[in-house]
């Protein structure tokens, strides 16, 4: 009976005993990732991580662990926000911001490695929203597909075949426009 009030004593509970510092250890650098894979901007990333786990700190007693993980609750936050900030944003980011720059670095490499990002971020352009979900968090989260799956609500299977199809689908541009 999950509307008793035992049930909601023993999640609050199980929230306040939780080791919030070993979660923001673990999870810290998956949601920095997410976003910084998906607004190309350090800066930007580490604000919308920050405001992840505020987000999470104060409606912590909304969390339900018979419904989900606590990472998949977090990463459904994550994910709220990064919608909530594009749709306001309605720019396209560039991932040249990714980049930093270093002066021991070569020239050479440098012009390279932005080449290869601008040709990157045109490329996840193209891709659907959807897509370019899945990629975020797979590569950029570093999520597995399992937890991708419970993250979308579509079956593991699916996440792997569509990520192998979008990965084909760059490998094959990639080429093109070499």
């Amino acid at each position: 009976m999950t509307n008793s009030p035992r049930f909601w004593e023993k999640t609050l509970l199980a929230i306040r005993k939780a080791d919030w510092e070993a979660v923001y250890r673990t999870e810290l650098p998956r949601i920095y990732n997410y976003f910084r894979y998906h607004v190309g901007d350090a800066r930007l990333a580490e604000d919308l991580t920050a405001e992840t786990f505020e987000k999470a700190w104060k409606n912590r007693h909304q969390y339900r662990n018979d419904l989900s993980a606590f990472s998949t609750w977090l990463f459904t936050i994550a994910r709220n926000l990064a919608s909530d900030y594009f749709r306001r944003a309605r720019d396209e980011v560039s991932l040249e911001n990714a980049v930093n720059v270093s002066d021991d670095e070569p020239l050479e490499s440098l012009v390279q490695r932005r080449s290869d990002i601008e040709k990157l971020s045109m490329l996840l352009g193209q891709l659907s929203d959807r897509d370019r979900e899945l990629v975020a968090l797979k590569y950029g989260a570093g999520l597995t597909n399992r937890k991708i799956a419970q993250l979308q609500g579509i079956s593991e299977s699916n996440v792997g075949t569509i990520l192998h199809r979008v990965m084909q689908q760059l490998r094959t541009a990639w080429e093109k426009r070499s």
